[in-house]
């Protein structure tokens, strides 16, 4: 940005690093023109983090998880002030008492669907540790603190112990159940109960229980289950495409509509045929191993989901990778007949969608193979959705899940604009987007104290204004007309005003494209910018409380 842009700029936003939830604006210093965002939904949000990998947010759904102090025991006790893996006095030793039977911690936690289980042990006079999801549904797994080995598994999807050094290791179970209790104990064999004497020990630290296939990094609760990554209301600055600087992802509210989005095994509602799945089998593109290997051994080689959906638009996506290129294709059926996406994998993680449009209604999705040739491919994240373009990944882990819509509060500029004469900028990446929902969202220049005088870039149920950029005066009437925007990939957009001769000028991509008199305007004092209506990568916003040149918008806005 050009130093005597930034300069004239009384608002400037750039994406950057948020501060308390907010996307803090570049100028004013002040923090007044502090985006503040709403979207909820707490773990349905992802993004692609500066180091190209689908980032969640996370949760910890264990109390008091290394303090134990609301765990019940049964036939242990229990001691602080240990040394822990991180090098800490944060780790707990277990001591079994003189008696029959179990020798364990237990909590009450209500969980279903696919999650994992984690602590991390040492060995001490004893050496095998269990973790146990249980009443209804049982799943544990045993391991081995000496050989750093599993003993015995009864979960239903994946054990592991990796070591963390100085003999300590972490111990997980992931499965897909629903159960009441969790527990972590100690035994003699592969079996909970032994005789104890008083003497047993193991050490622990660190218990976890999250959604997912993998064990993810440590997070230390108390009264309450505490989240990290992206939460409710954060900014999403995304770096999607290998960008070095980041976009403002605003999207609609979207559902994945798959039940199960990563587990596609027993109990998933995914069916294979004349194909092997192995899940937890290689790293995705959220940069953990959690990916599902799918065997090819000729063209009968599918994994299918039924949808069970009714008339309207979808998208079906998934992720897909493979050492040497594999000949796939994505295959709804559509009203009773298949339709069909046919690509190539690569040795990179690309995310493949088809659109398609249902009468009635939409039955199986499948992944099936092309080619009559032995192979295999990785795949992660499928998502079926609602609309006409695949948006940003959502998780899932035994249920569908909706992604709230992403808006901004309505930002006051009064105190750094008198709203009579003004410029208004912004770059949007991938501008191809914007034609696609049908609502009247996007972004918003507009007098807060009327139901009308506004400058909008959305898409209206009007089919004559749609992907366009819109004013609206005092009286509510669209004048000038509707302009609408040819720009696919990158949008670099200034509108400015004249107060005194009234003249609206619109320039796009180093081109002025519009410009009309309109005296029926009240004067601008709030910005507004939503994801209804069009799915934005914002790049950066300008607001100028004065009327910028010719040259300069031309200047600004050229590519």
């Amino acid at each position: 940005m050009a130093s005597n842009f930034f300069n004239k700029a009384s608002l400037v936003m750039v994406p950057d690093a948020p501060i308390d939830g907010k996307l803090p604006s570049v100028k004013p210093e002040d923090r007044s023109g502090d985006f503040t965002f709403s979207r909820g939904s707490n773990l349905a949000a992802t993004r692609v983090n500066k180091d190209g990998l689908i980032e969640k947010g996370r949760e910890n759904l264990l109390l008091q998880s290394n303090t134990f102090s609301s765990w019940g025991t049964v036939g242990v006790n229990w001691l602080g002030g240990q040394s822990g893996y991180d090098s800490s006095n944060d780790a707990w030793i277990l001591t079994d008492t003189a008696t029959s039977g179990d020798h364990r911690l237990y909590i009450a936690n209500s969980h279903s669907g696919v999650n994992t289980l984690s602590v991390y042990a040492k060995a001490g006079t004893k050496s095998i540790v269990y973790v146990q999801s249980y009443i209804s549904n049982s799943s544990i797994a045993y391991f081995d603190l000496s050989a750093g080995s599993i003993l015995s598994t009864a979960s239903d999807i994946d054990s592991k112990i990796e070591s963390v050094g100085n003999g300590w290791y972490r111990c997980s179970i992931a499965f897909n159940n629903t159960n009441s209790y969790v527990t972590i104990g100690m035994a003699e064999s592969a079996t909970r109960g032994y005789s104890g004497d008083g003497t047993g020990t193991i050490y622990i630290q660190d218990a976890q229980l999250e959604k997912g296939l993998v064990a993810t990094g440590y997070i230390e609760t108390t009264t309450a289950a505490v989240q990290k990554g992206i939460l409710e209301n954060l900014p999403r600055l995304d770096y999607s495409g290998g960008a070095s600087c980041p976009s403002l992802l605003l999207e609609p509210q979207r559902s994945n509509l798959f039940n199960y989005s990563e587990y596609l095994s027993d109990g998933s509602g995914w069916a294979d045929y004349s194909t092997t799945i192995t899940t937890n089998n290689s790293v995705s593109p959220e940069g953990v191993q959690n990916a599902t290997t799918m065997e090819i051994q000729d063209t009968q080689s599918r994994l299918q989901y039924n949808a069970s959906q009714g008339a309207g638009t979808y998208t079906f996506s998934v992720y897909a990778r493979s050492d040497s290129p594999v000949d796939m294709r994505l295959r709804p059926s559509v009203d009773g007949a298949y339709e069909a996406l046919y690509f190539t994998t690569t040795s990179e993680w690309k995310r493949y969608h088809i659109t398609f449009t249902a009468t009635t209604s939409v039955g199986l999705c499948q992944i099936r193979s092309f080619q009559e040739a032995a192979g295999s491919i990785e795949i992660f994240g499928f998502q079926l959705e609602s609309g006409s373009y695949p948006t940003s990944y959502i998780p899932t882990y035994g249920s569908s899940v909706t992604r709230s819509l992403d808006e901004t509060n309505s930002l006051n500029i009064s105190s750094f604009t008198d709203g009579v004469n003004y410029s208004l900028f912004f770059e949007i990446k991938n501008n191809d987007s914007l034609i696609r929902d049908n609502s009247s969202g996007g972004i918003r220049l507009r007098n807060r104290n009327a139901s009308a005088s506004s400058i909008r870039i959305y898409r209206a149920s009007n089919s004559s204004i749609r992907n366009a950029i819109v004013f609206i005066d005092e009286s509510g009437a669209f004048n000038p007309a509707a302009y609408v925007s040819s720009a696919t990939e990158t949008l670099k957009l200034c509108f400015t005003k004249d107060g005194s001769t009234g003249l609206f000028t619109i320039y796009e991509n180093g081109v002025k494209v519009r410009e009309a008199a309109n005296l029926n305007y009240l004067n601008m004092n709030e910005i507004y910018i939503s994801g209804s209506g069009s799915t934005a990568d914002v790049k950066s916003l300008l607001y100028f409380d004065t009327t910028l040149t010719d040259d300069e918008c031309i200047a600004l806005t050229t590519i």
